[in-house]
Formats: structure tokens, sequence, C-alpha cells
């Protein structure tokens, strides 16, 4: 019989932050496979929680599939794993995905032991409506990709919520301002749950001209407000079942799919699904 698979979220900053059963879980699995071993074992330590060498392994974005093959096999062979990522929950946004599909893949069962992420964490600071949004991660840094990605989504009209690292932090508000306009607004999340945790609510050109005065320090979530259709005019039947169809791809039931855009949008909820009934 195989073991399990355990997706174990930790802090993503402060280590108090950590819950009783992540803990525990990480005390009782076999062994840890962590997108950092420095990283990992410093939480380790911190709460006297003993694993040998061979039982804490690197699987990060540049390990080979041999790697994830091994730590499959040990699953297989009846041993537990817990899946961690440097800071958070593994997965969103991680490498620990390709073992997840792995896992299945092999019929071995995987269970959620959860922990906070950046992403709705900054989504909660922001003030902003985040009934929708859209999770972009990191931007691609080729400028060529980048502007690929913005142009998907330049109909947005859900708050996108992107990480950035500090160094690209003026590229990517600068590469914003000119695309999305520098009225945009933006809200700037940094070193959620840190000492120096600080949430600044800008427009895109205020926040290029701000940290063009302070540089950027620290890990920064990003969180950018939607389009407006009413700043376009009347929108079309034909964008607003382009809305529909995108959250129901996201999983969204057709119905509620409707409603949350008949909402936004002031088309009725029975026009847009009959529409999307005769497609």
């Amino acid at each position: 019989m195989s073991g399990t698979l355990y997706i174990i979220g930790t802090p993503i900053g402060n280590l108090e932050d950590i819950t009783l059963r992540q803990l525990r879980m990480l005390e009782e699995v076999d062994f840890v496979a962590a997108e950092d071993t420095r990283m990992t074992s410093k939480i380790l330590a911190h709460y006297d929680i003993k694993k040998s060498g061979g039982n804490i392994v690197s699987f990060h974005e540049h390990s080979l599939p041999a790697d994830s093959e091994r730590i499959i096999r040990r699953l297989l062979e009846g041993e537990s794993c817990g899946l961690v990522t440097d800071a958070g929950m593994p997965c969103i946004s991680d490498p620990g995905e390709v073992l997840v599909r792995k896992a299945y893949a092999n019929d071995i069962p995987v269970k959620a032991v959860p922990g906070p992420t950046a992403v709705t964490t900054a989504a909660a600071l922001s003030g902003m409506n985040v009934r929708r949004f859209t999770f972009e991660a990191f931007l691609p840094v080729a400028n060529k990709e980048r502007l690929e990605r913005f142009e998907l989504l330049r109909n947005e009209t859900a708050v996108m919520i992107f990480y950035e690292a500090p160094h690209k932090l003026k590229k990517t508000l600068s590469a914003m301002a000119e695309f999305f306009g520098g009225d945009r607004k933006i809200t700037i999340c940094r070193e959620i749950t840190k000492i120096y945790e600080e949430t600044l609510h800008f427009t895109l050109d205020e926040a290029v001209a701000y940290y063009n005065e302070n540089e950027p320090r620290g890990e920064f979530v990003l969180l950018l407000e939607g389009r407006d259709p009413s700043a376009d005019g009347e929108m079309t039947i034909e964008q607003a079942m382009e809305q529909v169809k995108k959250l129901i791809d996201m999983g969204e039931k057709p119905t509620d799919a409707c409603k949350a855009v008949a909402k936004e949008t002031g088309f009725k909820k029975g026009e847009l699904y009959s529409a999307l009934q005769q497609e």
C-alpha cells in the first residue's frame, strides 16, 4: 500500500503563522520534499522537529524528472511525504504541482494541510473589490512575452494579482502604466506578515514615481484594478459573453457566471443565459 503525499502550508513570513496540524504532520511524515532545504531546515529547527539528512529532499523548478521519480518511488513503497515550499501554500505558482500530478497518476493519495498564501492575504489587505480576481503569479521577463500577457488581460474587469521581485518592480510598474494607463489604480503589498509589512494605494503613475524615489525592497504582491466597462461606453452582448465564458472556464456554473456578469454589465441574467444556450 502506498504512502500519502501531504501538501503542507508554511508561514509566508511570520513563523508564528503555523498551525498545530502543520507542526504535527511535519513531524509525522517519513520525509519532506522542500523547494529550498535550507529554508525548510530553519523552520524545522525553530520548532525542534528533527529530520535526518536523507529525510529532507530537494524538489524545485530545476529538479530533473529523476528527482520526482525517486520521491514517487518512496511513496509507492509506503512512505509518507510532506511537500513544502519556501513560504506559503505549495503548488500555487510553485513547482510542487508537478509532484502532485505524478502522485495522482500513480494512484497515490494526496491530502492538504492548508496554510496561508500571499495571494489571498494580499487580496484581504487590499481593500479592493475582490469578489472576483484573477491570479497571474509572476509576469514573463521578456518584453515580448510580457506584452502578450498584457494583451490577454486588456479587457479583464476583475482585479489582477501578480507577484513581483524587488529588482523587477520598477520595470513592471512602468510597463503596466504604459499599457493600462497611468490612472489605473493599483494596491501594492510588501513584506506581508513581516516586520516591514506595508500596503500602499496608488495610481500606476503614482506608483512609478514613488519607486523612482524609494528603492524597492522585499517581496511584493501587486493588485491591479480591472477595466471599468462603463469607461468605454456601452458594452456589447458579445463582450459580456466573453466574460461569461471566461468565468465558466475558471469553473463557475453557467448560471452563476451569467449572474456575476449581469451585475457588472447591466445585462439581464436571463439574457446572457439565453445567449449562452444558443451557442
